[in-house]
């Protein structure tokens, strides 16, 4: 199979190339570098049995012409090119809602010129203000005001999920939409508001780690591998056509009691220090105070469960900030 991934030199990304590359398939990635980088796939263009199958396009999706070609010669697409991190939404809040909207737009234009299969990545953001758990599929999705740009993020990814849906409805087109819930693991960057890594480089450098709020928040991690393999099973799996899909872990845990296993396990000198979030965030921001999965649909569509614990999460993600400086 040939496959198109969106974003292909970003964390998710990068893994989900090295998944399909693993698996014989040829691989096409287009990145803007935004938060990407060429570092993330750096080892697979020198892969020997790699390399020629592998093929990059550094460029934005808003590149008509380029996603034309690129989606013309691929059997399917895998669209994760979008704004990270809600340290950057935040920063950036109109070039998020414009990278998240037409870039999804592009993509779903040219798939159904093509009809070709695309798989949408979208967000556990799209819940919304939610304190019950877990969170399923059918759930609606409540949000704050406008004037609250925190919003805007989740607003612009639930306007793709629309999109995609319709276009599976009225265009017959062969869609799969993922909601994914705080993925993890080697490749991310603390840079971008990243919870895990940001506690990992601070006890490393025995740096006071940096709780936001009062760390009685909770949320379930995911490591990379244990994602990219759902992506991969779904793509392929004619069920998941037309479906909206939590992928995400099992575990639910507090930022602080996170912040503390994060301390031991680095063996770290480091305080852990709550901020207010006013000190951190602009004045309007609004945080979620739970945010757990249901992935009952997962398991009945490909009898997924993930694979690594919070534990082998935690313990991966410190071997990787070890040995790699550039993080």
């Amino acid at each position: 199979m040939r496959v198109l991934i969106t974003g292909g030199a970003g964390f998710i990304g990068s893994h989900l190339a090295e998944a399909y590359l693993r698996r014989g398939d040829e691989v096409y990635i287009i990145d803007d570098l935004s938060t990407g980088t060429l570092e993330n796939i750096r080892h697979l263009q020198e892969h020997e049995t790699y390399k020629e199958r592998f093929f990059v396009t550094v460029d934005t999706v808003l590149h008509y012409d380029k996603v034309v070609e690129l989606v013309g010669t691929c059997d399917a697409v895998v669209h994760l090119a979008a704004a990270v991190g809600v340290q950057y939404i935040l920063d950036n809040p109109l070039i998020s809602i414009m990278t998240n909207v037409r870039g999804a737009e592009t993509i779903l234009e040219i798939c159904c010129k093509f009809k070709k299969k695309v798989l949408i990545a979208s967000t556990s953001e799209v819940y919304g203000k939610q304190n019950h758990a877990p969170l399923k599929e059918t759930d609606y999705c409540v949000y704050g005001p406008s004037s609250k740009s925190r919003w805007s993020y989740a607003a612009s990814k639930l306007i793709d999920e629309f999109t995609a849906l319709a276009y599976h409805r009225t265009k017959n087109l062969p869609v799969i939409i993922v909601r994914l819930f705080n993925t993890v693991g080697p490749r991310q960057t603390w840079r971008y508001g990243m919870v895990i890594p940001r506690f990992v480089k601070q006890a490393l450098e025995h740096q006071p780690i940096t709780v936001y709020g009062d760390g009685t928040q909770t949320r379930t991690f995911t490591h990379v591998k244990d994602v990219t393999a759902a992506l991969v099973t779904l793509l392929d799996m004619p069920a998941a056509l037309g479906e909206v899909i939590n992928v995400g872990g099992a575990e639910e845990v507090s930022i602080m009691s996170l912040a503390e296993r994060v301390k031991v396990k680095a063996k770290s000198a480091s305080e852990i220090r709550c901020i207010p979030y006013s000190e951190v965030y602009p004045k309007d921001f609004e945080d979620m105070q739970r945010r757990v999965p249901s992935t009952d649909k997962l398991k009945q569509l490909i009898g997924y469960a993930p694979s690594m614990s919070l534990e082998q999460i935690l313990d991966d993600t410190l071997v990787y900030f070890q040995r790699d400086t550039r993080c």
